[in-house]
């Protein structure tokens, strides 16, 4: 995906933008950051707070999971 560049002259006001986001699917999400977590890429640790949003669906059944014990 190209990026797209923005010319700011000083004369927005940057609190009122919006962050730019971006649609992927979890396929694509989840194999960039498979391969860059087993890479050991430091980069991933610069989104440790970064809040992401979510599908309901989605947290409920990483929660689900998270509270699994191990092995049951």
């Amino acid at each position: 995906m190209r990026p797209r560049l923005r010319l700011f002259t000083g004369e927005e006001d940057l609190e009122l933008c919006a962050p730019a986001s971006v649609s992927m699917t979890f396929g694509e999400l989840m194999r960039v950051l498979d391969h860059a977590n087993r890479s050991q890429r430091a980069w991933l640790r610069d989104f440790d707070e970064d809040e992401i949003h979510v599908p309901e669906d989605l947290y409920d059944v990483l929660m689900e999971y998270w509270q699994m014990r191990p092995g049951a």
